[in-house]
């Protein structure tokens, strides 16, 4: 496998080409959508999916990496056995997408025995792209080419946290959890990718993902979470386990908790006896 720095400056690059991509579909005056099980796809989707994956295959090649992305997935596949298995979403809030709300992302990780080591996660309405490396910390570039690290909050009582929750991805269950926090206030925000930048921004610093019938998948997560966690941050199943990705089963059954940390092993206790109540 080439050398981390490099395949970051790649993952980079790509994910700026993959902006721009994408700025320019959501711009459009027209934009094609095919309803599909797990929810809507645009031609946007097909296209920076397309992108990404071509790019990706001519600089970095099969030989040591595979490929798991949203768009290409077939509905069943093995384990990836491959060195560094890249996780994507070309469009990550894509209802949010369609709605013109701005907040979208795209996501890209790279996984090394089912963990993230490497991820970037860019918001094209921000013109922002968000990037992180196992035990090297979470950094922010603009277009300017400038780059700072960012870092959560260092709030620790609950009461003084903020949360930051999906409009639409909600069920009795997860509004009794939510309701059980005594957290300071509430936003609504599109996109895994976007809440996750929320909280390393310091504008929230809890998130809690609950499947249903359906599940967030690896693409969901894998990226998002290493900018969450080399900021400072964790994200867990609600026991406190990891997340595995590349399992052979791309979604994340159970209850994740994503926090700045300082709280979180109660505000999963808390999730968890909420949850037993409905048992």
């Amino acid at each position: 496998m080439q050398n981390l720095s490099d395949i970051t400056a790649i993952a980079r690059s790509v994910a700026w080409g993959a902006v721009d991509i994408l700025r320019a579909y959501y711009r459009g005056e027209t934009l094609a959508v095919e309803q599909k099980k797990e929810g809507p796809v645009t031609a946007a989707d097909i296209a920076v999916n397309r992108y990404i994956l071509d790019r990706f295959k001519a600089e970095l090649g099969d030989r040591d990496f595979g490929y798991l992305s949203e768009e290409t997935y077939k509905g069943s596949q093995a384990v990836i056995e491959k060195p560094g298995v890249w996780i994507i979403d070309p469009l990550d809030g894509t209802r949010d997408f369609i709605e013109k709300t701005g907040e979208y992302a795209i996501h890209l990780a790279l996984i090394e025995n089912h963990r993230p080591i490497l991820s970037v996660v860019a918001l094209p309405e921000s013109d922002k792209v968000y990037w992180a490396l196992r035990g090297k910390g979470t950094w922010v570039s603009t277009r300017t080419g400038q780059t700072d690290p960012v870092q959560v909050s260092s709030k620790t009582a609950i009461a003084d946290l903020g949360l930051v929750a999906s409009r639409t991805h909600r069920d009795n269950r997860l509004d009794a959890i939510l309701a059980k926090l005594p957290t300071k206030d509430t936003q609504f925000v599109g996109s895994v990718g976007c809440k996750i930048v929320t909280i390393v921004e310091q504008h929230a610093d809890i998130y809690i993902s609950l499947s249903g019938k359906s599940a967030p998948k690896d693409w969901d997560m894998a990226a998002p979470e290493l900018i969450l966690t080399e900021a400072g941050g964790k994200m867990t199943h609600a026991d406190g386990s990891p997340l595995q990705y590349n399992t052979g089963d791309v979604s994340q059954w159970g209850c994740i908790v994503a926090s700045n940390g300082h709280c979180h092993a109660e505000i999963c206790q808390r999730a968890i006896a909420t949850l037993a109540e409905f048992e």
